[in-house]
């Protein structure tokens, strides 16, 4: 039987281990020495190259070349070899200094480093703070919120939710149901200057109101069409007649069920009474502070965005007529956004982001 050729043993002294697992842990590494270490870490387990490559989603050849170069050079070896040209003016160290800096600290008179403050800090060019950064994916002058959900049923109702939109029950339809409520009618209190070359379109800071409507809409998550219609209050006696419209579009032959989140109006006991003469409509409720999960969130954005924001409206009978061209314009040409991610993957995230704040020392 023919052998092919030995693979190396690596065999790890304690620095060596405390080093290689170091920059597999710090943010400030690499991401091309962070998987360097991560091969050596499984070789050292007594891994073969075709166990390690298969974890780690990369060539045998590759695990062959850092396991070779470790065994001859130690931790040298896995550092990047001179490549031709001229010498570098910045160095690892103050790469890893302004990175360091940038995740650690802040500076004194700011919530966030600028390029000139840190190019200050760390006695180097403003230009190369900005390609440290780039190589890095930092931005410190930008920042998002988040919400955890702290629903005791927040798994189920995640499973729950989730179930409808990537395996729909038979004879049935999935609606996403929710309300924009107090969308306010508002006009410029002087004319918008239109835009030319060179110059954006021109508006005044300031804006006179003209009254408010809410609108009620169910997303149909298969087919991407919207049922939809405005009211002047946001009440549960509203939501009922929203529930008839709904009733009578829908063929009597299919179930319904409704994706809707927490508010009140949906508890009342007006629409349970309701709910108890339509035994064919089901109710699924999203977690509090979940809002993402229903869909019909996502085309209320683009409502906002391509409609709502930059009209101008100088009666809410305008608005109204505004939001129901849109309303048509959706349906003639009807978009499903489609569900990618299963319950398993969105819960992993959410226990990988709560590690994240339960580690950041806030």
């Amino acid at each position: 039987m023919r052998k092919g050729r030995p693979i190396p043993r690596v065999i790890l002294s304690p620095s060596e281990r405390q080093t290689l697992e170091g920059w597999t842990r710090r943010h400030t590494s690499a991401q091309a020495l962070a998987l360097r270490s991560r091969v050596i870490l499984l070789a050292a387990m007594g891994r073969s190259n075709t166990e390690v490559a298969h974890a780690l989603r990369v060539t045998k050849q590759t695990v062959g070349k850092w396991r070779s170069r470790f065994v001859s050079r130690r931790l040298e070896g896995l550092l990047d070899e001179p490549r031709p040209g001229a010498p570098r003016r910045i160095t690892d160290v103050h790469v890893e200094r302004v990175v360091t800096r940038t995740l650690e600290s802040t500076p004194r008179d700011a919530t966030h480093w600028s390029t000139r403050s840190m190019a200050k800090a760390c006695g180097v060019s403003q230009s190369s703070v900005s390609r440290i950064w780039r190589a890095f994916a930092l931005k410190p002058h930008r920042a998002e919120t988040f919400k955890l959900s702290k629903d005791p049923l927040f798994v189920e109702k995640v499973r729950d939710i989730v179930g409808l939109y990537l395996n729909p029950p038979d004879k049935a339809l999935v609606l996403c149901v929710d309300e924009k409520a107090q969308i306010q009618a508002l006009d410029r209190t002087q004319p918008i200057l239109p835009m030319r070359p060179g110059q954006p379109e021109r508006r005044t800071h300031d804006y006179q109101r003209h009254g408010t409507t809410s609108l009620f809409a169910a997303l149909d998550v298969a087919a991407g069409k919207i049922i939809g219609e405005c009211h002047s209050r946001h009440r549960s006696q509203e939501f009922r007649k929203f529930l008839d419209r709904i009733d009578k579009e829908v063929p009597r032959t299919l179930d319904v069920h409704l994706i809707l989140d927490n508010y009140g109006t949906h508890k009342t006991p007006l629409i349970h009474r309701w709910m108890l003469r339509h035994p064919r409509f089901h109710l699924h409720f999203t977690p509090t502070g979940a809002s993402w999960l229903n869909l019909v969130e996502r085309w209320f954005a683009e409502l906002t965005q391509k409609q709502i924001r930059r009209g101008t409206h100088r009666s809410t009978r305008q608005l109204i007529a505004a939001i129901e061209n849109y309303l048509t314009h959706t349906n003639y040409s009807p978009k499903p956004f489609v569900w990618t991610k299963t319950a398993d993957e969105i819960l992993e995230t959410v226990a990988r982001f709560c590690e994240r704040i339960s580690d950041s020392g806030h």
